[in-house]
């Protein structure tokens, strides 16, 4: 489908993974949290569209993995420059390609980047926070969901948790774990019958992915950089959040000037999965 699609942006010797919907002339990034670590978007696409196909007359959305290939030590802020550079060289391809010219013609002098509205989800959210911070000519608004801007005591045991069951190839355990402490007790009660299938589905062949990004947040320090963010921000979070916790949030958006925060009742980290309005509160922010 001309609407869904399936790509990669060249990074050095490597690639970057994106999945994009939509053909409307607003450009928004999405940007997903550690289980990018597991699976990333390659090929996903159309399973990827579907709770945003209200959205594709007037946005193209793409959603991005982190490159194929990660260095061993690859911080967060890494992370935000290479995504910035992704996002450089989509922009150059559609300019490219939509007045027919060489690639190189489309950067010519005085030729400004065109801005992106970016949305972070959890560690998605650090990267974000950063592309803010050092690339603020890339970033036309900001979402962050789910997120922090500093990695507190909660936020620590739980990835060092996660990071002891990948090492240990604990699958299932690292399956459970996450979801007890990202959904609702609704939500739960519900798909807690699953639980013996998880164990099988979606292991990778290796964790050395998943821990490198799981190791990058134990080092993410942003909180002492909000203040250069400048662009219109929304901060969303779970009152129940038990994996960064609600006050992050309201740190974050006393930090942020001008930002906006929503904090879901009774709901968590999975918050952007289980609130009903949750694209249609990003959209409207947005528009």
């Amino acid at each position: 489908m001309k609407n869904i699609r399936n790509g990669y942006v060249s990074l050095g010797d490597t690639r970057m993974q994106y999945a994009a919907f939509g053909h409307g002339r607003k450009k928004l990034i999405i940007l997903p949290g550690l289980s990018d670590g597991l699976a990333t978007v390659e090929g996903k696409a159309l399973f990827l569209a579907w709770p945003y196909r209200r959205w594709f007359s007037s946005y193209t959305v793409y959603m991005f993995s982190r490159k194929d290939r990660l260095p061993e030590d690859y911080s967060i802020r890494e992370m935000a420059k290479d995504q910035a550079e992704a996002m450089r060289l989509l922009d150059m391809t559609q300019k490219a390609q939509s007045t027919q010219d060489e690639l190189k013609g489309a950067e010519g002098p005085g030729l400004e980047p065109e801005k992106f509205s970016v949305l972070g989800v959890s560690q998605g959210g650090m990267i974000a926070q950063y592309l803010a911070i050092d690339y603020p000519e890339l970033v036309e608004k900001l979402v962050i969901a789910v997120s922090t801007a500093k990695p507190g005591e909660m936020t620590r045991e739980c990835v060092k948790g996660w990071i002891g069951m990948a090492v240990r190839g604990d699958h299932k355990q690292l399956m459970i774990d996450t979801a007890e402490k990202s959904y609702s007790a609704a939500f739960l009660k519900k798909y807690r019958r699953l639980y013996p299938l998880l164990g099988q589905i979606g292991k990778p062949e290796s964790y050395s992915r998943f821990l490198t990004n799981a190791n990058a947040i134990l080092d993410f320090d942003a909180s002492e950089d909000l203040s250069r963010i400048t662009c219109p921000t929304l901060i969303i979070a779970g009152e129940e959040d038990k994996i960064v916790g609600v006050q992050a949030s309201y740190e974050m958006n006393e930090k942020i000037a001008g930002s906006r925060l929503h904090v879901y009742p009774g709901l968590g980290h999975a918050a952007y999965e289980e609130a009903r309005d949750f694209n249609e509160r990003v959209f409207g922010f947005l528009d």
